[in-house]
């Protein structure tokens, strides 16, 4: 049974050793509302193709994981609601049952790290949630990243997520954490959290540098790369933690928790801010993949 299916583009590319960044899914179908989703996604995959970069978005369809995805399947997985979400322990169930689901920071990076791609572009980790003396809610990325060796971009944790017992997380979990160029943790939204431990790198060479050397030393950890969101689109923390702890009180009130806070916190938050969290939320994640095409293109020159 063939459960990964690669597309032509990224079969070739991937055969003749051109560079390819993965891309999730579920930023599409649950980060983000239809139509701005597919508009971004088509917009992420053209900056990709422009800089001779090929896009390899991940979802599953019919219980099959597609590495690129035609344009049909990209427009059936940003408006559809059916679309599940799919971490990486449900990967074998979601093709057992056939699903149709979206991939998470964990489950991309398990496929990923599978077919052999090197670097993975995404918006925000999840992370150590707010109450987690109560939930024990850690999200399934911070193992992920701590077991698979490939390049990712971030705007750091999820501005939602208890970002000090994160970073905490990210390095107990044996997490190599550089900052490009900055040494304190980005909060999605913000460019500052007042949390400080990455290892600050000034340019791309470093970051494939430290790469090479972690798979030199069969070091298993992804090298995970926090990338502030650009200025001109950042929303100060000062500005969006109120509106944050409206949502979450708003999700505790609703019994909302699991995989299915994130999603709603998320939507809230673009409500309550008229819709700029979303402009900002595009931003940086158009951010990070313009950052991952850079690294994949001095990758190629090596």
């Amino acid at each position: 049974m063939n459960i990964v299916s690669l597309s032509e583009e990224v079969k070739k590319a991937l055969e003749s050793g051109l560079p390819v960044l993965a891309l999730e899914s579920s930023i599409l179908a649950q980060g983000m509302p239809y139509p701005q989703s597919l508009i971004f996604a088509k917009k992420a995959e053209g900056l990709c193709r422009d800089s001779n970069v090929v896009p390899a978005t991940i979802a599953i369809i019919k219980g099959v994981i597609h590495v690129g995805l035609n344009e049909g399947r990209l427009d059936s997985i940003c408006k559809n609601t059916y679309v599940k979400k799919i971490s990486r322990r449900e990967l074998g169930i979601a093709i057992s049952k056939k699903w149709t689901g979206s991939t998470t920071v964990s489950s991309t990076l398990q496929i990923a790290f599978k077919v052999g791609i090197k670097v993975f572009a995404t918006g925000g980790i999840g992370g150590v949630h707010k109450n987690v003396n109560e939930t024990f809610d850690i999200s399934q990325d911070i193992k992920a990243l701590s077991e698979l060796p490939l390049i990712v971009i971030t705007a750091g944790p999820k501005a939602i997520l208890d970002i000090e017992k994160t970073m905490q997380a990210i390095e107990t979990n044996g997490i190599t954490a550089l900052g490009y160029k900055v040494d304190e943790l980005p909060a999605f939204y913000s460019r500052n959290s007042n949390v400080f431990g990455l290892e600050k790198v000034k340019n791309i060479k470093e970051i494939i540098e430290i790469y090479l050397r972690n798979i030199e030393l069969k070091v298993p950890s992804s090298i995970l790369v926090s990338n502030p969101v650009p200025y001109n689109y950042e929303i100060p923390h000062r500005d969006i933690k109120d509106i944050i702890k409206k949502a979450c009180k708003e999700a505790e009130n609703q019994k909302i928790k699991n995989k299915e806070l994130t999603p709603y916190l998320l939507n809230r938050i673009v409500e309550l801010t008229n819709g700029k969290s979303l402009n900002t939320n595009i931003e940086l994640a158009l951010n990070n993949i313009a950052l991952g095409i850079r690294i994949l293109n001095k990758m190629a020159k090596k």
